[in-house]
């Protein structure tokens, strides 16, 4: 099923992220994803509790002078493609 805007995205089981400074390393099956302040900003919301849609509104608070409609639409093609790695689930 797609991303929508009730989905609840969370890492997979077998995945795990830890803090490397302002950094993430998300360790998963197939290999190792180093991910910088703005993506780690949209993983580290993805705890299977907030929506998507929370996450969403977390995120255009944070980048205010970001627009809103390109911030929905980069964490909705990140998720997607982190889905496909088998990273998150939603």
């Amino acid at each position: 099923m797609p991303l929508q805007s009730s989905s609840r995205p969370r890492l997979t089981i077998g995945c795990r992220a830890k803090s490397e400074g302002e950094n993430w390393i998300v360790i998963f099956p197939e290999g190792v994803l180093r991910l910088q302040k703005t993506a780690r900003a949209v993983l580290e919301r993805c705890d299977g509790e907030r929506t998507f849609e929370e996450i969403i509104k977390e995120l255009q608070a944070l980048y205010s002078a970001s627009d809103p409609v390109k911030i929905r639409k980069d964490a909705e093609m990140f998720l997607e493609r982190l889905r496909e790695r088998r990273v998150v689930d939603f």
